[in-house]
């Protein structure tokens, strides 16, 4: 792809060096409790300066309330004077209040110093448990020994996503049968045209269609390739064209072998340790941007601008179509084209449009000067194969202690 006459590296974001998180403390905020696959501990002492956190409802408050919690769901996208109407007086009234559902339960346009604290929360209190951490590390450093860098893709290929998105892929009587049984399973979707989804750019790619993109962009047969991903739809035989695409790929089941087997049961720390490989390589490319793909590219935007490409499906679905009657030079020049805008430069999106969580611009300083040394101050190491990136190991073990020399030796 090209900028004027200067050819892009596919690989790291123009002037990604200038930017950098910025979220200064400032006001003081009520928090609710939570506790599954995230370091409690650290999530409470982290914003201890922010918001008052317990880590369950005392006794006495139980036993006044003589019942389950009253539960409450707040609409998306809710502007803060809705909490305060709605939510406080039944809080004050109750004592003791369950919200529901957390996903976009916030507008995206909130005063300066409540977006400082949400990325205080999403890119610094939020922490795994060490257990999932020091795995997840375990893999980066594993995927580091065999090549200097590396994509991951998350796929994105499940069954259940595919039935949700309304989209047809060409598997006939059988796939149109066991999407639509998946699909039964919410009740509130409507009836949708696959051909129709596919043409407004909500279809997920196919392995092969990710694959062809890569390729087309300028990466290379040799590249490593880690996918991040569930049961992918179609099995091998799905992923076989991305494979011969790109021999060098990698799943945390390949990468970590046996080792795996004690989260297996668990598909949330399975998810959350794809989340730090993804976190940690050279490229992200999202194929569905649902939560986890926002929240990633946002934190890799946060934490020094590292490149995610997300697919502009609107485009690429009518030229995947017709990419038998173009010779490969002229497809590769038409991906670049409709890929403009979707390479993840730090500027391509204007400050405060998009999802917060995936643009959270009001958190992001630019600075020509000392992005180094910031780097410096919050992972006090530099990573030798790219200087402009934090060492992996100090991203998530914020506390040294929690992972010594020793043990990582051991890996």
């Amino acid at each position: 792809m090209e900028d004027g006459d200067a050819p892009i590296d596919i690989w790291k974001s123009r002037n990604s060096t200038s930017y950098y998180g910025c979220s200064e403390r400032g006001l003081h905020f009520a928090c609710t409790d939570f506790i599954d696959i995230f370091d409690v501990k650290w999530f409470i002492s982290y914003l201890a300066k922010d918001v008052t956190v317990v880590k369950r409802v005392p006794e006495k408050v139980m036993r006044l309330m003589g019942k389950p919690p009253y539960t409450m769901r707040v609409p998306r996208k809710s502007e803060p004077e809705y909490y305060l109407d709605q939510v406080l007086p039944v809080l004050l009234r109750r004592r003791v209040l369950q919200l529901t559902k957390f996903d976009y339960r916030l507008a995206n346009d909130l005063d300066e110093e409540l977006q400082k604290l949400r990325c205080r929360v999403n890119y610094h209190a939020l922490r795994f448990t060490k257990p999932i951490r020091n795995f997840g590390q375990k893999l980066v450093m594993r995927m580091r020994k065999m090549t200097r860098r590396f994509i991951a893709v998350h796929l994105r290929f499940e069954p259940d996503m595919l039935a949700f998105s309304g989209c047809y892929y060409g598997g006939g009587d059988k796939e149109r049968y066991e999407l639509g049984e998946i699909r039964k399973r919410w009740a509130t979707l409507p009836e949708l045209s696959p051909d129709e989804e596919r043409t407004r750019g909500r279809c997920p790619l196919t392995p092969h269609e990710v694959g062809l993109m890569l390729r087309a962009l300028g990466f290379k047969n040799d590249t490593y390739l880690y996918v991040a991903s569930g049961e992918v739809y179609g099995g091998e035989k799905t992923l076989q064209p991305l494979k011969e695409l790109f021999p060098n790929f990698y799943t945390k089941e390949i990468v970590a072998g046996d080792e795996l087997k004690p989260f297996l049961p668990y598909s949330s720390r399975l998810a959350a340790i794809d989340y730090i490989v993804c976190d940690e390589s050279d490229v992200f490319v999202t194929n569905n941007n649902g939560n986890m793909a926002k929240i990633l590219a946002g934190s890799r935007r946060y934490m020094g601008h590292k490149r995610t490409i997300r697919p502009n499906a609107k485009r690429l679905s009518a030229l995947f179509m017709a990419r038998n009657k173009m010779d490969w030079d002229t497809f590769s020049r038409k991906v670049k084209s409709c890929q403009s805008g979707f390479m993840g430069e730090p500027e391509e999106m204007r400050p405060g449009r998009g999802e917060f969580h995936e643009f959270p611009s009001s958190c992001i300083c630019k600075t020509p000067f000392n992005h180094s040394n910031f780097i410096d101050k919050y992972n006090n190491h530099t990573s030798g194969g790219n200087p402009t990136l934090p060492d992996s190991r100090y991203r998530y073990i914020h506390n040294i202690s929690d992972l010594d020399e020793k043990s990582l030796q051991k890996v």
